[in-house]
C-alpha cells in the first residue's frame, strides 16, 4: 500500500490515525516523544523524536513517502497578561517550527510519490475567538496560514490541508475534561451536544491523506460538533 509518516503517533489523534492507517494496510512510520508507544502492529514502525531539537534525524524513512500528518500540539490557556515569552515561543516552535522542519526534510520524498498529502491541525478557536486562548490561537493561526501557502507552493504534486477541531477527548485535553461535570459542560456548548473523540478527527485525517481527497488542497476543515457554523 502506501508509506505514511505520523509525527506524534503514540497518543490522542496521532495514535488513532496510526491505527486506522495500519488497519487499512498501509505502512506507518510513527514518532513519539514523551508518550511511549502502546500500539503493536506489523505495519507500524515507531521512532523516538523530539521536534524541538535543533536537528531532526528522519533517516529511518524510505525514499518515497505518500503523506505526512503533523500532530504535536499544546493547550495553554491563560489570561493575555500572564503570557510569557518563553511559553509562547515554545508553543510556536512545537506547533509551527516543528511542522516546518519535518516538511522540509520530507517534501522531496513526497514529491516522488506523485500525489502526496500533508495534514496539519489547527483549532476552532482561531475562527471563533475565545477568551484565554491567545497563546494557542496565535500558533494555530500560523498553521492555517502555513497550510494555504504550502498548498499553493507544492501544487500539483503535494496537497496540504488542515483540520480545526473543537476540544477533543484526548490526553492533551485531560485537564479540561478531567471529570464528568467538565465533560457535560463542554458538550453542552456544541450543537451536537457531545465531545469529539480522537477517532472523529483521525477519520478525516485518513481521508485527507488518501487518494479519495485528491481534488482537495488548501482547505481548513472543521470537525467541531457544529460549533463554528451553527447555533441551536
Amino acid at each position: 500500500m502506501k508509506n505514511y509518516l505520523v509525527i506524534g503517533g503514540s497518543s490522542g489523534i496521532g495514535l488513532a490515525l496510526t491505527k486506522q492507517l495500519c488497519e487499512e494496510g498501509n505502512t506507518v512510520y510513527a514518532t513519539y516523544n514523551t508518550t511511549s508507544p502502546s500500539f503493536d502492529h506489523e505495519n507500524v514502525h515507531y521512532h523516538s523524536l523530539n521536534v524541538l531539537d535543533n536537528t531532526l534525524d528522519l533517516s529511518f524513512l524510505p525514499d518515497i513517502i505518500n503523506g505526512v500528518a503533523y500532530c504535536p500540539g499544546s493547550i495553554n490557556l491563560l489570561p493575555f497578561s500572564r503570557i510569557e515569552v518563553d511559553s509562547y515561543t515554545k508553543d510556536f516552535e512545537l506547533q509551527v517550527g516543528g511542522a516546518i522542519k519535518v516538511i522540509q526534510q520530507t517534501i522531496n520524498k513526497m514529491k516522488k510519490s506523485g500525489n502526496a498529502s500533508i495534514v496539519m491541525y489547527s483549532t476552532v478557536a482561531v475562527q471563533l475567538g475565545f477568551k484565554f486562548h491567545a497563546q494557542v490561537a496565535a500558533s494555530k493561526g500560523a498553521i492555517e496560514g502555513l497550510t494555504k501557502a504550502l498548498a499553493a507552493e507544492f501544487a500539483p504534486k503535494v496537497r496540504v490541508n488542515a483540520i480545526a477541531p473543537s476540544l477533543t477527548d484526548t490526553p492533551l485535553a485531560g485537564k479540561l475534561l478531567s471529570d464528568d461535570a467538565k465533560k457535560q459542560a463542554n458538550a453542552a456548548t456544541h450543537p451536537l451536544k457531545k465531545i469529539g473523540e480522537s477517532e472523529d478527527v483521525a477519520a478525516l485525517s485518513a481521508f485527507l491523506l488518501s487518494d479519495k481527497s485528491s481534488w482537495m488542497t488548501g482547505q481548513i476543515l472543521h470537525v467541531d460538533g457544529g460549533m463554528s457554523t451553527i447555533k441551536v
